[in-house]
């Protein structure tokens, strides 16, 4: 007697529980997001080339300090870029003017950093109730706790055993001509620059630490305003970010110091911000071209 073939229906319902199956495998494969857990950034290949420059006291004790350029590289997974106080207003109306002429510029800058992997995080100080419950906002929250190697401060003054007095005197920093009180005149992120997609949003140096450590995050860039106050001392500024231990550089052509010509050493605006930038080269971390995080090592980046 021949073999009878198997009915249409049973020959279905085996395709379909086979398929079935293989989906239930796939599905146990990728990680599951919770209903209430917020996405991160995934994790793609590519390598950026930096091309770090520091100065070195040569001989040590000398005071005669040389250049030296380092070219080194990040892989764009391991790396964040930091936003430094970026407000739509400041007390010194110059202060928010060259703030928002650089927005546009640091926007261009994120964007071509983020399509290539990199992580944005947008520290706006205190104006993070402007983005409570976003997406941005609990991404950074809900990192778990990690015990830091040392205390993260609220607050990171100048480090007297690390560092001299900084290079220009901005203790009465305003160059307008007629100052204004130093009270906040700002209420968020200057509209200039976006926050959207696996972006985060914190002013907070413990959040940010812990969602670093989540992300296997090690190389922090620091841009934003001001050179010699917020950037070098909030908590997740340059000298915080350093004695956790992660690499970090500041973004030289990103950023602005509060500084009157008016007050030594008696120089041009844009020279005292240039002095602040040599003081944090000598003392705390290379200073890099914002260029260096648009693009990646040619091939790095997959097939």
């Amino acid at each position: 007697m021949p073999l009878l073939k198997p009915a249409p229906c049973a020959a279905k319902l085996r395709v379909i529980l086979a398929a079935a199956a293989m989906l239930g495998s796939w599905q146990r494969a990728v990680p599951c997001v919770g209903d209430d857990e917020i996405p991160n950034r995934p994790r793609v290949p590519g390598v950026l080339r930096l091309h770090q420059r520091l100065r070195l006291e040569d001989p040590p004790g000398s005071g005669r300090w040389v250049v030296e350029e380092r070219v080194v590289e990040w892989r764009a997974a391991d790396t964040a870029i930091i936003i430094c106080d970026m407000w739509d207003g400041h007390y010194v109306e110059h202060a928010a003017h060259r703030v928002a002429v650089m927005a546009p510029h640091v926007n261009e800058v994120i964007t071509a950093a983020r399509d290539r992997g990199v992580m944005i995080i947008h520290a706006p100080s205190d104006v993070m109730d402007q983005y409570a419950d976003t997406p941005f906002r609990r991404r950074m929250q809900q990192a778990p706790f990690v015990e830091p190697p040392v205390p993260i401060l609220s607050n990171c003054p100048l480090d007297p055993k690390h560092e001299p007095p900084l290079p220009i005197d901005d203790r009465l920093p305003s160059d307008d001509p007629l100052p204004r009180p130093a009270v906040k005149h700002f209420s968020r992120q200057h509209p200039a620059i976006a926050i959207v997609g696996y972006d985060g949003v914190s002013d907070n140096g413990q959040e940010i630490y812990n969602f670093c450590r989540q992300q296997g995050i090690t190389n922090i860039a620091i841009l934003g305003v001001h050179t010699n106050m917020c950037v070098l001392g909030r908590s997740f500024g340059i000298r915080q970010m350093v004695r956790l231990g992660m690499n970090v550089v500041l973004v030289r052509d990103l950023t602005d110091a509060l500084y009157d010509p008016r007050q030594p050493p008696y120089v041009s605006h844009a020279r005292g911000t240039e002095l602040v930038i040599e003081h944090i080269e000598k003392y705390w971390c290379p200073s890099i071209e914002s260029i260096d995080l648009t693009r990646v090592v040619p091939g790095s980046d997959g097939p």
